[in-house]
């Protein structure tokens, strides 16, 4: 097969390969490219920046590969320059504009402290495109969009607030009567992520509020606004004001409606949503209520965790924590023993977690109605758990591991 009609084959084969998903084929293939686009057109053809700029795209885009990115998108910019200086061509130029937007776009996602300029220098280039007929509105806004959404997550980075809101403003400004909500939606939410680190609750409740409404006006109970009521509650249940707590309330529970009716309640994100509400109920005194959900989540903990999984080890604890406040010593101590034995396993008996319920056991056993019990079974001591004991399973695999 002549070199010609190779590059062909393998450069429409590489783009079914993206579309599939297959990014380590679609990568080699790519690789491919370079090499014949070279043999086909020589070394200072466009074709071959045009070949390394797609190349680096696909390394940063499909691998998050950045020094490769780099790489290929440098050679990309050493070879334009010798491609056609003087441009001879409205379609030339067209190309040339192309490829250096990808360019700049692939630099600035593989690099932190030149993305900046990076972008800045990509944002020069859309418009021209579009006066030049190379690409329509529609194509200039959704590239200004990616430059914007870029620029404020490099902001973000670096720790400038002001700047990241102000690319979200933006963006809002590209999306305005466009008809595409859930991209405003995912702009809300960066937004209230930037007011939240900078401690600006209101601002940051303000943001999520308009994205929730967003949200479930365009999927009522979906799971975009299942995860965007559980931000609102979090946020509201961290601010200072005591009214926050009835809306905290309302967002937890219509956040669990959405994500029980959406994937059921042995999910991971219904559990950690649940897990939140415990917590939220427990510092403002609702310690039954907590308790209940906690003791009917062990179940699908263990169904969808593990039984020995941090997950249900955490429930036991919490379990075992509000059973002494309430003085429940007897079971508190048996819940304690639970957690430690499944912590003893996965950490081992030297981990911080570990020592630490260790020491909250060994505490609950030398309480009266404990060592009294462990007495008339003829322990004297707390006895430790399978794996503190026999932590290779190799000598003692027969000690005595049943619930005091």
């Amino acid at each position: 097969m002549p070199p010609e009609e190779k590059l062909k084959h393998v450069d429409s084969r590489a783009q079914t390969l993206a579309d599939n998903q297959q990014f380590d084929s679609c990568i080699q293939d790519l690789v491919r490219c370079v090499a014949l686009t070279r043999l086909v057109y020589g070394e200072g053809h466009l074709k071959v920046a045009q070949a390394h700029a797609r190349l680096a795209k696909a390394y940063l885009q499909f691998k998050g590969w950045g020094m490769q990115a780099q790489e290929h998108s440098a050679l990309a910019r050493e070879l334009l320059p010798f491609c056609s200086p003087n441009f001879t061509s409205r379609d030339e130029r067209l190309q040339v504009l192309t490829c250096l937007l990808s360019i700049h776009l692939t630099q600035g996602g593989a690099a932190l402290l030149t993305a900046e300029s990076c972008y800045l220098k990509a944002e020069q280039i859309p418009e021209e495109l579009r006066r030049q007929g190379g690409i329509t509105e529609e194509e200039k806004m959704k590239t200004e969009l990616e430059i914007s959404t870029c620029l404020s997550r490099v902001y973000q980075r670096q720790d400038r607030p002001e700047e990241a809101l102000s690319q979200c403003e933006k963006s809002l400004q590209l999306l305005k009567g466009r008809g595409k909500p859930e991209e405003s939606c995912s702009v809300y939410r960066d937004m209230a992520a930037i007011e939240q680190a900078q401690r600006r609750l209101d601002n940051a409740i303000e943001h999520l509020s308009k994205a929730h409404a967003i949200a479930v006006s365009q999927i009522p109970g979906g799971l975009d606004g299942a995860h965007i009521s559980h931000s609102l509650a979090l946020v509201l249940s961290t601010a200072a004001e005591p009214h926050h707590n009835d809306s905290a309330s309302h967002y937890f529970e219509q956040s669990l409606s959405a994500y029980e009716n959406s994937v059921g309640p042995q999910d991971a994100a219904f559990l950690t949503v649940q897990d939140d509400f415990c917590r939220f109920l427990l510092l403002n005194g609702q310690q039954e209520r907590c308790v209940e959900i906690q003791r009917l989540s062990l179940a699908p903990k263990k169904s969808t965790f593990g039984d020995l999984s941090a997950e249900v080890a955490d429930t036991l604890q919490l379990l075992g924590g509000v059973e002494m406040t309430q003085g429940r010593i007897k079971q508190a101590h048996r819940t304690m023993r639970k957690c430690l034995e499944i912590q003893s396993i996965m950490y081992g008996p030297q981990h911080k977690k570990t020592k630490t319920t260790q020491k909250t056991v060994d505490m609950l056993a030398r309480a009266p109605e404990v060592a009294e019990r462990q007495s008339r079974q003829g322990g004297g001591t707390t006895r430790p758990p399978l794996c503190a004991v026999t932590p290779s399973y190799s000598k003692e695999g027969n000690s005595n591991t049943a619930d005091s």
